[in-house]
């Protein structure tokens, strides 16, 4: 407790100093910590915002090597009702969707917007798609809505939509429950149509994508052995993505990025752990002859070492305390305006960036004050009582 309070008083003495150090030991640890937070979220929302994920498998035509081919050439950039049967026999008894995409101007809600379109078959929506209210299409003319497309433009079922130029006039016949963005397709701010209308409005009979939603998830390697199989024996025709590599790999790039992040937040916190060397440095030096009096009085070695320590371990507490709650407050404000929630603050790795920091910036200050701590108890007495 003596101890204690002998670090404590020369702290209180050299106020501005220590707060000097307890300033960059904050700036260390609230980087590190909310880098470590922003990093973290980032790695936890692709799961959540990516769908569909697990036991899907996307089909889009090959069009890498159309690179270079001038326009009119003939070449079609999607699959066509031969290749869709292909597709089907290759999935057996799993579920195919073909869907049909493009872009047009809808009028709804007293407002005019440019949206995507996603056409299928009205008995497909179901297995891609849950409603949030209303009913799915049926074989009358309608639309169904995306969720974030309908709240931010106050669309409600029954309301009439106009699409195109001469704005047909369609029946929205249900919203869609959110959905986040899909790797097949991202429905939020899309309207959905039949095939079709589709078809007779634009005239398009070939598809842009076809998805299998496989029943056991341990088939998909087989079903995408089939699929290249009958499509791209010869050449490749279509580009087959399982949806699960693609999450692993974006997941896997976040996590490294976290990383990074994470060290470069080290960093700052090193450079705050030379400034408490130098802080503790200049202590040692300015109280030479206070260390030749306490050792003259019999204070062991060990217990000037543990003075010296006391006083790195309270600027550390305090800046690292101080720097958690700051980088909690700061990623509270970050996660809302990047995700618009903070749920993921509340992860159990998410806390585990701030115990780091939090932890990092402690040990940080107790090794940046060993050195001091040993120069201080390796003193003689003697010649520290002579010192002016």
């Amino acid at each position: 407790m003596i101890l204690l309070d002998l670090a404590g008083r020369d702290l209180r003495l050299h106020w501005v100093r220590s707060s000097f150090a307890v300033v960059g030991i904050v700036i260390g640890v609230t980087a590190i910590s909310a880098m470590g937070i922003l990093g973290n979220s980032l790695a936890l929302s692709i799961p959540d915002n990516l769908t569909s994920v697990g036991n899907t498998i996307v089909i889009f035509p090959h069009i890498s090597d159309a690179i270079g081919i001038p326009a009119g050439g003939g070449l079609n950039l999607r699959i066509t009702g031969h290749e869709l049967e292909g597709i089907r026999s290759a999935a057996g008894s799993n579920a195919v969707v073909p869907i049909r995409t493009g872009v047009d101007r809808i009028m709804g809600g007293g407002q005019a917007k440019t949206v995507a379109l996603y056409a299928m078959d009205p008995a497909d929506i179901p297995v891609l798609l849950e409603k949030e209210s209303g009913s799915y299409l049926r074989s009358s003319p309608g639309v169904m809505v995306g969720e974030r497309l309908a709240v931010e433009n106050n669309l409600v079922v029954g309301e009439s939509l106009g699409i195109g130029s001469g704005e047909e006039r369609l029946r929205i016949t249900g919203i869609l429950k959110e959905r986040g963005v899909g790797i097949d397709i991202s429905p939020d701010y899309a309207v959905i149509v039949s095939d079709t209308w589709f078809t007779s409005r634009y005239g398009q009979r070939d598809y842009d994508e076809v998805v299998i939603r496989v029943t056991n998830p341990e088939d998909i390697d087989g079903v995408k052995a089939a699929v290249d199989d009958m499509l791209n024996r010869r050449e490749r025709v279509v580009d087959v993505l399982d949806t699960r590599k693609v999450l692993r790999t974006i997941v896997d790039t976040f996590n490294q990025v976290s990383a990074y992040i994470l060290a470069i937040g080290g960093i700052s916190l090193a450079v705050a752990g030379i400034s408490i060397l130098n802080v503790m440095l200049m202590s040692v030096t300015e109280r030479t002859k206070e260390i030749g009096i306490i050792r003259s009085l019999g204070v062991k070695r060990g217990e000037v070492v543990r003075i010296f320590l006391a006083e790195a371990l309270i600027l550390g507490l305090l800046g690292s305390a101080i720097g958690g709650v700051l980088s909690l407050a700061g990623g509270y404000l970050a996660l809302n305006a990047m995700f618009q929630s903070s749920k993921y603050l509340s992860a159990a790795t998410t806390l585990v960036s701030i115990l780091y920091g939090v932890a990092f910036g402690i040990g940080v200050s107790l090794i940046s004050g060993m050195y001091p701590a040993w120069k201080a108890a390796m003193m003689n007495p003697a010649e520290a009582l002579r010192f002016e």
